[in-house]
């Protein structure tokens, strides 16, 4: 405990050192590349996990309250671009009929992509977790297929809430002879459900990604981190398109697939920009206890 405390207090005096250190072990491990990566598998599985997602769903959940959840916390991932990519969705969930078996696993096969090569990119930034131990084979292929679950469900879940909070809002609050609406209330409930859902996504993908078990704090810290720094790049994207970009000048009928491609390419990068950062924290102690053993010794 000490130890921790003695690193992070080092950390906190000097940040700037640290988080230098950070981005040219980022640089050097060709994060960049990583994240463009990360950023185009994600966007070829964008479509076919939700629809496989929300034709799952649908069986249980109204498809309208599923496609409406899915366009208001898609915003928080495409901004300015999530009303097109549902009125995709939403054109393809009308011929689901003619969905058969190959299809059905070719839209598995590309909604797993994105996670095989974010568990790829974990792999060489926690190189040095790679090194000590591997991970089984095994485990490797089911973890894209696992993540699909865990999204599943979680949207599962955010929809249920969403639908809950929406409702509150129609009501009013009475005290007495005085009335307060929970419209007002209502709103910021589902911006704090959608911050704190991407929190967790953050949080969990720290946690679980990396070889090994990472410590959940340290997945929380950088979880937490990741998304602040997101919803800021997020805020600004928003602003860009309504009030500065050309984007649709310059690239016509390919502009959805332009922003969409920007959005990922920058939520990648600051994604393996965190891992980094987590790592180099478990560098810098490890350096620490290597140190400490020497000197022992």
């Amino acid at each position: 405990m000490h130890l921790i405390s003695k690193n992070a207090a080092q950390i906190l005096k000097h940040p700037g050192a640290f988080l230098i250190k950070a981005a040219k072990s980022f640089l050097a491990n060709n994060g960049l590349l990583l994240a463009g990566a990360v950023a185009y598998y994600a966007l070829l599985s964008l479509v076919p996990l939700l629809i496989l997602i929300v034709v799952a769903l649908s069986h249980f959940i109204d498809q309208g309250e599923l496609l409406q959840t899915a366009g208001h916390y898609l915003e928080w991932l495409v901004p300015s671009q999530s009303t097109v990519v549902v009125e995709e969705l939403s054109h393809f969930l009308e011929n689901r009929s003619v969905i058969g078996w190959a299809l059905l696993g070719t839209m598995l096969f590309f909604s797993s992509l994105a996670f095989s090569v974010l568990n790829q990119a974990m792999s060489i930034i926690f190189y040095h977790r790679f090194l000590k131990r591997r991970r089984h084979f095994l485990i490797s292929a089911l973890l894209p297929y696992t993540a699909i679950l865990m999204l599943g469900f979680g949207i599962l879940m955010l929809t249920v809430l969403a639908h809950g909070v929406e409702l509150l809002g129609e009501h009013d609050l009475v005290l007495g002879a005085r009335h307060w609406s929970l419209e007002g209330v209502s709103g910021l409930l589902l911006y704090l459900l959608g911050l704190s859902s991407e929190i967790l996504m953050f949080t969990l993908i720290y946690w679980f990604m990396p070889v090994g078990r990472l410590s959940f704090r340290h997945a929380l810290i950088g979880g937490v981190t990741a998304a602040l720094l997101w919803e800021g790049v997020r805020r600004l994207l928003m602003w860009y398109f309504a009030h500065l970009s050309q984007a649709s000048v310059v690239y016509g009928a390919l502009t959805t697939a332009v922003v969409v491609t920007l959005s990922f390419e920058l939520a990648a990068t600051l994604l393996l920009f965190g891992a980094q950062v987590i790592a180099q924290y478990e560098l810098l102690s490890g350096s620490r206890t290597d140190q400490a053993a020497d000197t022992t010794a």
